[in-house]
């Protein structure tokens, strides 16, 4: 969004995650290896939940996102 205010804190988020992936050369595989060493190295214990099921809802919008005639 163009003329958007921008904040600081994200700001030096987004350039910390970029200098992150230019140490890779952007490539996402060597990103992710860099991320679960520093994870491994640690010593946290971190946990990966299963997804969840899609539900279908009752809502007047089906499962396509488009609201169902009536």
């Amino acid at each position: 969004m163009p003329n958007q205010p921008t904040d600081p804190i994200i700001s030096e988020v987004r350039a910390a995650r970029d200098a992150h992936a230019a140490r890779f050369g952007y490539n996402l595989a060597a990103i992710l290896r860099n991320i679960r060493a520093m994870q491994d190295e640690s010593g946290r214990e971190y946990v990966c939940f299963p997804a969840q099921p899609v539900v279908a809802s009752d809502t007047e919008y089906g499962l396509s996102g488009v609201r169902d005639s009536k």
